[in-house]
């Protein structure tokens, strides 16, 4: 089956395991995991911050553990884009990166691996989540 993993799974796969249910972990051991390339670059961003440390020199090389962990990348597209500009507002969300990678599970109907609180409220407008716990 295919799963997308937000920006919070896909950080923890590489610098947190220990933050991965056993019920997340064996989804990403034995399905086929994308990462949306908003969330490759929430990575930049936040590595280029200093506000993840990982055991990588430079910024590019976040690209060779998607590689590693046999992620493939979703790119952003213009359906994408129409869900996003479709998709209601939900009270005290305003993470814009966040509603793009939800937009992208929409459109595709992938389900999306989340650790994120506010997302189950996204279910109504047909976001199929699995939850972190």
């Amino acid at each position: 089956m295919r799963y997308l993993a937000d920006t919070n799974i896909f950080i923890y796969s590489i610098v947190d395991t220990d933050r991965l249910s056993d019920d997340v972990l064996y989804l990403i051991k034995y399905n086929q995991i994308y990462v949306s390339s908003e969330s490759i670059k929430e990575f930049i961003h936040l590595f280029q911050r200093k506000k993840i440390k990982v055991n990588i020199k430079k910024a590019e090389d976040i690209l060779g553990y998607i590689d590693t962990l046999g992620y493939t990348i979703k790119y952003v597209k213009k359906e994408h884009l129409k869900t996003l500009a479709n998709l209601p507002l939900v009270e005290n969300h305003n993470d814009p990166s966040d509603r793009l990678i939800i937009s992208q599970a929409i459109t595709e109907k992938i389900p999306l691996i989340s650790s994120d609180t506010v997302f189950p409220s996204y279910r109504k407008h047909k976001l199929e989540l699995i939850e972190n716990n």
